[in-house]
């Protein structure tokens, strides 16, 4: 049996009628960028976070780089601040920090969550210490209360990168409403994906969000009026009412993914291989099922010979990649370790029972050397 890591194909299948119909009604009203489909999916989404403000722009790099560009601009951060970062994350994270001027500090995982290690956050904490940008690794919440505590007695700022965490919840709140902003992406493979890029920022921050109004769209108000030096990360039209589209379905498909997580963290029980831990059921909504292996490349080969198509997030950790040779000095084990070990299953609302059944056996079959 084969089983694709994830088949966009047979995701968006499931909706295909709606979504013809919503791109059919983008071209019928020959409005593309700045109109109402874009206007009505951030009121949805907003209200779907349980946030004021939704603000769609190009993709989840450009939502990260808005918030801390308009926090610049409203004079919160300056060039040369320090960014508290993740060194388990995807190079996005970084590069929203960097490209604004701002100084990575680099803070290790917990290794049993993937997510920031509250400790190590705080001991990190230093004079030019500005923000702390906490990532939602995989669908799963960070520790938002710890991290909003020691954001709020150390006065800084706490973002959200919330790209890969629609939906998570905890003790009634989303992703999205624990910190001072959040960015989401809506890559098509994420858990709330469009058909093409796609992002936006959430935010209760009334003057960051009328920042950013202007700064994803050339730093302009009125047309040919620019306040300040802005960008053009705009979401379409056409994004905007796919994605309303499948916003209506989003709390389903997250719950066939915990049902699947369920099925692979009962199902696998083999001694050398690791199933994720959960903190809170309500606050992983499994974009990512990430186990680790201490021979994972065996692993993934075994996989693959039997059908089964994983890949892996991510092989080479940002300090460590070509584009951050000042990095390059940081001794982050946890983080490298992880990302030697770890290896992504398929997970996906389109995924069958069988399929679930038959990547479990394979896991099972594995043979792994002393």
């Amino acid at each position: 049996m084969d089983v694709p890591f994830l088949s966009l194909r047979d995701i968006n299948a499931r909706h295909a009628d709606e979504l013809k119909a919503a791109a059919a009604r983008v071209i019928d009203s020959g409005w593309y960028v700045l109109g109402e489909e874009l206007a009505a999916f951030e009121r949805e989404f907003a209200a779907y976070c349980g946030m004021p403000h939704a603000l769609g722009v190009g993709n989840g790099l450009d939502a990260l780089m808005l918030i801390l560009r308009g926090y610049m601009a409203l004079g919160s951060l300056r060039e040369g601040d320090e960014v508290i970062v993740p060194g388990n994350t995807f190079i996005a994270s970084f590069l929203a920090v960097t490209g604004n001027g701002l100084r990575p500090v680099v803070v290790e995982p917990d290794p049993r969550t993937f997510n920031l290690d509250t400790s190590r956050t705080e001991a990190a904490i230093g004079p030019r210490t500005r923000a702390i940008l906490a990532v939602h690794l995989y669908g799963q919440l960070a520790d938002m209360a710890a991290l909003r505590d020691i954001a709020d007695r150390h006065g800084l700022l706490l973002i959200e990168d919330a790209a890969q965490a629609h939906g998570a919840q905890l003790d009634g709140r989303k992703a999205g409403s624990f910190g001072h902003a959040a960015g989401f992406s809506f890559f098509p493979g994420k858990n709330l994906g469009a058909l093409g890029d796609a992002g936006a920022v959430v935010t209760a921050d009334d003057d960051l969000a009328e920042c950013i109004r202007a700064l994803r769209n050339y730093g302009s108000r009125e047309k040919y009026s620019h306040l300040m030096q802005g960008m053009n990360s705009r979401l379409d039209e056409m994004q905007a009412a796919l994605l309303r589209v499948k916003l209506r379905y989003l709390d389903e498909d997250t719950q066939r993914r915990r049902v699947l997580a369920a099925r692979y963290r009962v199902g696998i029980r083999h001694p050398a291989i690791i199933v994720p831990a959960v903190a809170h059921e309500p606050a992983h909504v499994w974009h990512l099922f990430v186990l680790r292996c201490a021979q994972r490349d065996a692993l993934r080969e075994h996989l693959l010979g039997l059908g089964v198509q994983t890949l892996i997030h991510y092989p080479v950790p940002p300090h460590r990649q070509p584009a951050y040779p000042t990095l390059h000095h940081l001794q982050l084990p946890v983080t490298e370790q992880l990302h030697r070990e770890v290896l992504s299953l398929p997970i996906g609302p389109s995924l069958t029972d069988e399929q679930v059944d038959h990547v479990i056996d394979a896991c099972m079959a594995f043979v792994s050397t002393p």
